[in-house]
């Protein structure tokens, strides 16, 4: 071309949650049958939304109004339950006006960092949620900003860590959490979400909390959302129901703003967010039609529960699985449907195999190894993937420099979720000690 298509941050967009599909894409096309543990996605899993759900979305298609187009902000009924909803709980208080539908949280993220000053940072846990990272470092034309997740202790945030990169560079304008977390599966506790808040309120910054996962928390954990603690501090909530009911092919979120008035330059954000939603006329109505219909029903909150109970006894079979795994650690998931297992130091290597017999396979994945600079997680991975045709994602894709992998807790069929856990314990363990 005669000039340059593509500014420097493009280079920043990268997705490996979806990428690796392509690779095992590749071994279906073989014949193989592949074990998806790649991407958070319940229905992929054999996860049934109950009867009586599918019934009252089905009833919104007789309703004529379905089909024209809502608010350029969602559907008002929509959004003044939402409100309700989030005031009942006594912390930031917001109005119908203070909420915005998006198609998917995805979209949501990545109008807020689209108008944002490509000097202004938003610092994020690392390890990090790709859609976050990309969208970060992609506005920016720079690697994301990030402070450490700490593996020896809980995944909880390192305080001194975020503290002192927000103190000492001044681009940084805003703070994410994730909460709960993905990739790690932790919850955060109270005071954590408060000390990170008055991080924010010292340093003048707003805050971008991803709740998506906020009613999926198991094991006795205790957390709050962020309305609760946020007190005069600007903030973003971003919340949906692809993981909740879970209905993730309605690509149906909401960002929710608290205090938008309090600062001017803030205020200019969430404007610039809605204006950039009204251009696009409204997002999709159907699924905000059913959210307060499903959410007032008598049976949700049972759903909810057993959901909760559900996901909470895989996470207690995963530890079952892999106590006695010498090469990896790992917390307790506690919320979420993932879990993040680091391998130890010193693990890894570049002469380690797992055993292949069909040469076709073999001649893929030597394909797939002639990338620069692979990280040693990536490695496995790819073995992994090849040898026992379990497709999980390294977390060095993940904005960290830790080496380990990603998988879920989603598998409906009891067999299943026995045979993709024992395939991983496997392939770390014939892995490792393949040198």
């Amino acid at each position: 071309m005669r000039q340059k298509l593509l500014r420097e941050g493009a280079s920043e967009l990268s997705y490996e949650i979806r990428g690796i599909v392509k690779k095992a894409e590749q071994l279906e096309q073989l014949g193989y049958s592949i074990l998806w543990e790649n991407i958070g996605d319940p229905i992929q899993k054999n996860h049934k939304l109950p009867a009586w759900m599918k019934d009252v979305i089905a009833g919104l298609l007789y309703e004529d109004n379905t089909y024209g187009y809502s608010h350029s902000k969602g559907v008002l009924s929509t959004r003044e339950f939402l409100a309700d909803l989030n005031n009942q709980r006594g912390g930031a208080q917001i109005a119908p006006q203070d909420i915005t539908f998006f198609n998917g949280l995805g979209d949501a993220i990545q109008k807020i960092y689209q108008y944002l000053l490509p000097t202004s940072r938003v610092i994020g846990p690392s390890p990090a949620y790709s859609t976050h990272s990309s969208a970060e470092a992609g506005h920016a034309n720079h690697h994301p900003i990030t402070y450490k997740l700490d593996p020896d202790n809980s995944w909880y945030p390192d305080m001194d860590d975020l503290y002192n990169k927000v103190k000492y560079n001044p681009s940084i304008v805003g703070i994410l959490i994730i909460n709960p977390d993905n990739p790690t599966g932790m919850v955060y506790p109270k005071e954590i979400l408060e000390k990170m808040v008055a991080i924010a309120r010292e340093f003048d910054l707003f805050l971008i909390c991803d709740e998506i996962y906020m009613n999926i928390v198991y094991n006795g954990a205790k957390t709050c959302t962020l309305a609760e603690v946020i007190g005069d501090v600007p903030a973003i909530s971003l919340k949906g129901i692809s993981k909740e009911f879970p209905w993730p092919g309605a690509r149906c979120g909401w960002a929710e703003y608290y205090n938008r008035t309090s600062d001017t330059e803030f205020t200019r954000l969430c404007e610039t967010i809605d204006n950039a939603k009204m251009i696009e006329v409204s997002s999709t109505k159907l699924p905000q039609l059913s959210i307060p219909r499903i959410m007032k029903d008598p049976r949700y909150p049972e759903f909810i529960r057993e959901t909760r109970d559900k996901i909470g006894k895989r996470s207690a079979y995963l530890n079952e699985v892999f106590s006695d795994v010498p090469y990896v650690k790992f917390n307790q998931t506690n919320g979420a449907f993932y879990n993040t297992m680091i391998f130890e130091p010193g693990v890894l290597n570049e002469k380690q195999t797992l055993k292949i017999t069909d040469p076709r396979v073999e001649a893929l994945l030597e394909s797939w190894m002639k990338a620069n600079h692979m990280t040693l997680d990536k490695r496995f991975v790819y073995y992994l993937l090849a040898a026992k045709n379990v497709c999980i994602v390294p977390i060095s894709s993940f904005s960290s420099d830790l080496l380990g992998f990603r998988l879920t807790l989603l598998e409906e069929d009891e067999s299943i979720i026995e045979k993709t856990f024992q395939l991983i314990k496997e392939g770390v363990m014939e892995y490792c000690q393949s040198t």
